[in-house]
């Protein structure tokens, strides 16, 4: 007996109830075969509103097989099959409740429950994926005890894993075995995790501040058992680092990772079991690069700390999604930026904040951090709910200070572990813990759109002083016309013309202003000399800055600020002036004098700090330059971009060549070699560009076919596949035959060949699409295509409209096989409305036809028709 799928509907979070009934302890016996797995459930229940005389469960593509209550078979009319649900009607007070289901993973391509990929079973369960496992309360403010059993042919599956301590294992004389999991720990059933397959397992150990020793086990595919050292590393200084800093001791004996090319998401941090996007796990010189280390280090330790973020206190609802994932953002953010350059760390955090958020609040996707309501959840795992919910707290760290907040975050623990609680529990335990009233942060929460702060200032010659004025003001996004003030905390500094840092009044070189009404005033001094502000210093809020004293301050500060954000914010602003100056008039030539100055005050200083240096001489992206016009002007940025990376590229080349040449050495990897690399390749970028380009070439293909790592190697390759005045077919080609066992790097490969602003890069993605190594079943591959193909603005936005209805052609596809693949793809859409008219129409056309599509998905259905209006 198959169900009817739940129709979409409009959830709000005022509409919030609190469960009918607790489910005190599941035990799930999963007998795993790819075209038909059965499943067989006991759930412990009891209830909780003596109002609630029925039981409803949520359940998505399940074949009901029996039902029975305390043992007993139920007639036909004591239940009920209902769209998205199974009622069960007149349930005692309490009561065990077993049902056995089949379900069929080899079939699940959306990747969503437990599906069958690359001959494992894997499963994904945030965040309404457990109902299509069995039938639940699948809701995350319902925790409970799993014991969970597995059983599969041994042959097939020698490894069966799940949640907690493995307790019980056997053989079965028909060949199959099985393995029983018990997890001590109550859980919501979105952080339930099965998987079972033939792996490679790497292992380690790690003791714990108390003594105990933790394994830890990274299960792989047996062609990556040599790449596993740098996941198994961060993980051990994750763990150390997260007992220094907030005291908090793994809890389980175990602590499995699972690697798969074949997953959604970048990693899932169910209890005891994480499963990895295998892109954030796997890495060895040869086959990764700097990039890809240091991401691996990320999200290794983001996943890791949502054990108490996230898992030991979990969520009420999913509305409140930014409290675990803001919170352990801004926790992975801390932890990199300890292991890291602190400068260059920032650096890279507000580049993705503005290139993602920055874009989706100024975009008909537009939604608070805690939005009010949606259709589909999968929706909202958004840069708003994850880079913005990070800003928020850091903006609290900022305000409170190490100790304080550590204070706040210890009494949050220890009031709420075990619990599924509300953001607002999070800031009272901080306003507790540190004294401080932290109520007008919740409009941080509830409005969406990116405050503009207006600094304005001057000094005050006959008294020395410096008057600053702040103003704030967000503009309206789609339904909230009005906003109210928000808290912005404002790191200031203050430099005398020669450079060197003013003192203020106390004695401290720095000052933290909280400007929490539309405006306020503030005096500082008195000081010997004339001084030049650095103001929001470190991005310490999430805003769009206006200094009215910008062109002065950006040129001073470009070359003398000592806080590493705003020096590198001040040369991109002058990057991004003169750029927008060329575009509005090109027949009047570039106007680099004061980026100039401010690069050569860069290379004069390149060796102390490759890696900030590299920051620093990195052109403003064709996406970040869009964001500063009304009207998006595709073609101009294009060109006016390429023309000031040729004339920097002529104006420094003896430059870049000495760079190029002087940092040349053999691999290594550390923080100082990552910069130096970084460094050289930026330098061979801008030699491509000038009058050396041909001198240029030829040491990008030696550097493609001699480098020792992965990171020079796909430098060079990038750099000449982009380049629309040279043939890199050859180099493709034998770059394919060298990785094509290496899925991971294959993906590099599909991407790399649709960087290039020419015509045939259209025909070229289509032909992708036909490659024998292309498979829809597999996002990252999907993503290495039509994620490349998205970002290279001037061949999607074509000006006769090819790039959008190839795009939309392949959404259509990819919606029947992953609709939450699919839907976040769309999002690029969500920004029609910045572009000319013809652009628009063309995009409009593009999302209407797609959204006509019969049996569309609510996740594509959803972006659609709020990115249409």
């Amino acid at each position: 007996m198959r169900m009817t799928p739940a129709p979409a509907v409009v959830v709000h979070r005022q509409d919030y109830s609190a469960p009918a009934f607790a489910i005190d302890e599941v035990k799930l016996e999963i007998f795993l075969r790819p075209q038909g797995t059965e499943v067989h459930t006991q759930l412990m229940l009891r209830r909780l509103d003596r109002a609630a005389r029925d039981l409803l469960l949520d359940g998505d593509a399940l074949e009901l097989l029996s039902l029975s209550v305390d043992g007993e078979v139920l007639p036909a009319e004591r239940y009920s099959l209902e769209p998205g649900q199974l009622r069960i009607r007149e349930v005692p007070e309490s009561f065990v409740l077993e049902s056995r289901v089949r379900i069929h993973p080899q079939a699940n391509t959306a990747l969503s429950g437990l599906y069958y990929a690359d001959e494992v079973f894997l499963t994904q369960c945030e965040a309404e994926g457990f109902r299509r496992i069995t039938w639940y309360l699948d809701r995350p403010d319902v925790l409970a005890r799993f014991v969970v059993t597995l059983n599969a042919p041994k042959q097939s599956c020698p490894i069966l894993l799940s949640n907690g301590n493995c307790v019980a294992s056997g053989e079965e004389e028909n060949g199959w075995h099985w393995a029983r999991w018990e997890d001590p720990f109550p859980k919501p059933c979105y952080l339930f995790a099965a998987v079972g397959g033939h792996f490679h397992v790497a292992k380690d150990r790690f003791v714990t501040l108390s003594g105990r020793e933790i394994g830890l086990e990274l299960y792989v595919a047996e062609r990556d058992r040599d790449a596993c050292e740098q996941a198994l590393q961060s993980l051990q200084k994750a763990m150390a680092w997260d007992e220094k800093v907030y005291g908090r001791e793994y809890d389980l004996d175990r602590y499995l990772i699972v690697a798969t090319d074949s997953f959604n998401m970048g990693a899932m941090e169910n209890k005891g079991l994480n499963i990895f996007n295998s892109k954030y796990v796997l890495a060895s010189p040869e086959t990764a690069t700097d990039i890809d280390y240091q991401g691996i280090e990320s999200v290794i330790a983001h996943e890791y700390f949502h054990n108490w973020t996230g898992n030991r206190v979990t969520l009420r609802d999913w509305f409140q999604l930014s409290l675990k994932e803001g919170l352990t953002v801004f926790r992975d953010q801390e932890f990199s930026a300890d292991m890291n350059s602190r400068g260059v760390q920032r650096i890279a955090e507000v580049r993705r904040l503005r290139a993602a958020q920055f874009a989706e609040d100024a975009s008909a996707l537009a939604h608070p951090v805690r939005p009010d309501s949606y259709k589909e959840i999968n929706n909202f795992y958004t840069a708003t709910v994850y880079e913005k919910g990070a800003e928020v707290i850091r903006m609290m760290h900022t305000l409170l200070g190490v100790d304080e907040f550590r204070a706040g975050t210890d009494l949050y623990f220890q009031r709420h572990d075990g619990q599924a609680v509300r953001i607002e529990e999070l800031l009272d335990a901080l306003a507790t813990g540190s004294g401080r009233d932290l109520s007008g942060f919740l409009r941080w929460y509830s409005q969406a759109g990116t405050p503009r702060l207006k600094a304005e200032g001057h000094f005050d010659a006959q008294s020395g002083r410096y008057l600053l004025r702040l103003q704030q003001q967000t503009p309206a996004t789609p339904g909230q016309e009005q906003k109210l003030p928000v808290p912005i905390p404002v790191r200031l500094a203050f430099f005398y013309e020669d450079g060197s840092v003013a003192a203020l009044p106390a004695g401290e070189e720095e000052t933290i202003l909280l400007l929490e009404n539309t405006a306020n005033d503030w005096v500082f001094g008195p000081f010997a000399r004339p001084v030049v502000p650095s103001v929001l210093r470190g991005f310490s809020a999430p805003v769009l800055l206006e200094r009215t004293d910008a062109q002065a301050a950006d040129t001073f500060l470009a070359q003398h600020d000592n806080d590493s954000f705003n020096r590198w914010d001040s040369l991109q602003r002058l990057a991004h002036k003169a750029l927008l100056a060329h575009i509005e008039k090109p027949t009047q030539g570039l106007d680099t004098g004061s980026l100039s100055a401010a690069y050569a005050a860069a290379l004069a200083q390149a060796r102390q700090d490759p890696a900030f240096t590299a920051e620093l001489l990195s052109l403003p992206t064709e996406d970040s330059i869009g964001q500063q016009m009304e009207c998006i002007d595709v073609d101009g940025i294009h060109t006016a971009r390429e023309a000031l990376r040729c004339a920097l590229a002529n104006e420094f080349s003896e430059d870049w060549q000495r760079l190029y040449e002087e940092l040349a050495a053999p691999y290594r990897r550390d923080g100082e070699a990552m910069g130096a690399r970084r460094l050289r390749n930026l330098a061979l970028h801008y030699a491509l560009a000038g009058g050396r380009a041909e001198a240029a070439q030829t040491w990008a293909e030696r550097q493609y076919r001699d480098a020792d790592n992965m990171t020079d190697r796909l430098a060079a390759l990038q750099l000449l596949a982009f380049d629309p005045h040279y043939d890199a077919q050859p180099l493709l080609a034998d770059f394919y035959k060298r990785w094509q066992q290496h899925p991971l790097i294959i993906d590099r490969w599909f991407s790399l060949q649709l960087g290039r602003v020419a015509p045939e890069t259209m025909q070229r993605a289509k032909d992708l699409l036909q490659h024998p190594a292309f498979s829809w079943r597999v996002p990252n591959r999907v993503r290495a295509v039509l994620g490349a193909f998205a970002v290279n603005l001037s061949i999607f936005h074509a000006r006769d409209g090819s790039g959008y209805r190839f795009y939309a052609q392949q959404l259509r596809h990819l919606d029947d096989l992953n609709p939450q693949t699919a839907a976040r793809l769309a999002t690029v859409f969500s920004r029609w409305s910045r572009y000319d008219a013809q652009r628009q129409q063309q995009m409009r056309a593009a999302m209407e036809d797609l959204r006509s599509k019969d049996k569309l998905s609510r996740d594509l259905g959803e972006i659609l028709e709020r990115s249409l209006g």
